[in-house]
């Protein structure tokens, strides 16, 4: 017999995108609405928190009556509420946690806390539409990258991560000594296309260190820095470039970003002795990372999954995963908090 299928409504406010959704048990998607505040951001170049919690103040009620306008659902038709509590920017996170727990309490409905981390790996499973765990999975974004063992949906080990900037933070600061608008990711990639990969050697920490899965990508933002400026404290945006000369340094930076990443997910895959990688985040949207992990994976025969462009950067379809928490009655107490950082910092073996 089938049943009703559960609605669950789920929230993601862990940076600077204001999004809600309306999944079911059955992982269908109902109404996925995102509020971006990119234009906010861009004239400091990177999100700046105050901002981004303001923002969400004012968008999260709309946003998620119109998730719901979406779903012809009202209110007393959501049957639990799920929401991305960690990590994130705290202002930010407790502007959801604070909605998503108001739901829950008024409606009597059960509360489920989310890994916003954990969520972006999950989008390969909507995208896929089979169970993809177990799996490597891989985080790449704004702020974050990170390499798990995902022995499955609701068990993810720490493999290792960055030990500074996030791929995407690089991004965005390189993008910005290059007079490139923020978000930096797409504007490097395309001016990229136009320059050579191989112009400038750049440093790719860690790439031949095989006892470890760590990244490291301030020494390569500063590289390229230097390569702009020359020896001394010069500033960077007093230099002119020539089109080509900036293209060239995208194009190289974006070269040296990529052959770290994939080098450490196919040092995963072997550590953790899995066949299977899932791809998630903003910078999983970027097609050389895109070409050179299909490559990289049909290679060792590796099963690939990487979360299509439109569900990398942040979104609440991704807390679909809250089904995997609804389906084991692992829910939250009114008294859960937001948490900044990650949950678990440090490798898991």
């Amino acid at each position: 017999m089938s049943h009703t299928p559960v609605r669950l409504l789920t929230i993601e406010t862990t940076c600077d995108e204001t999004a809600a959704a309306v999944v079911t048990d059955r992982l269908e998607v109902l109404s996925s609405v995102v509020a971006s505040q990119e234009k906010l951001h861009e004239a400091y170049q990177g999100v700046v928190p105050e901002i981004a919690a303001r923002a969400h103040m004012e968008r999260i009620l709309p946003v998620l009556e119109e998730a719901l306008r979406q779903a012809d659902l009202t209110w007393s038709e959501i049957d639990a509420v799920a929401v991305a509590h960690t990590p994130g920017l705290i202002g930010s996170l407790l502007v959801g946690l604070t909605a998503a727990k108001t739901i829950a309490l008024v409606l009597g409905k059960p509360l489920i806390g989310i890994n916003h981390l954990h969520a972006h790996i999950y989008a390969c499973r909507m995208a896929a539409g089979i169970d993809v765990f177990p799996c490597v999975g891989l985080v790449v974004s704004g702020g974050h990258t990170h390499l798990y063992d995902c022995r499955s949906a609701t068990d993810f080990r720490l493999l290792g991560g960055t030990i500074d900037d996030a791929a995407g933070e690089a991004f965005d600061k390189v993008a910005s000594m290059l007079g490139l608008p923020f978000p930096g990711g797409p504007a490097i990639s395309k001016l990229a296309a136009e320059g050579d990969p191989n112009a400038y050697r750049f440093p790719r920490a860690f790439l031949r260190d095989r006892d470890r899965i760590a990244f490291s990508f301030s020494g390569l933002k500063t590289a390229v820095r230097y390569a702009i400026t020359g020896p001394g404290n010069k500033d960077v945006h007093a230099v002119a470039l020539t089109r080509q000369e900036k293209a060239d340094l995208a194009a190289s930076f974006q070269e040296a970003v990529v052959d770290c990443l994939v080098a450490k997910a196919a040092l995963a895959l072997e550590t953790a002795g899995r066949k299977r990688l899932c791809v998630g985040g903003g910078v999983a949207a970027n097609p050389l990372l895109r070409k050179r992990l299909n490559e990289m994976t049909e290679e060792a025969s590796i099963d690939l999954h990487i979360a299509p462009p439109h569900w990398c950067t942040d979104n609440a379809v991704m807390g679909a995963i809250a089904v995997e928490h609804y389906r084991a009655g692992a829910f939250s107490p009114l008294s859960l908090d937001v948490v900044s950082g990650l949950v678990r910092s440090t490798p898991e073996r």
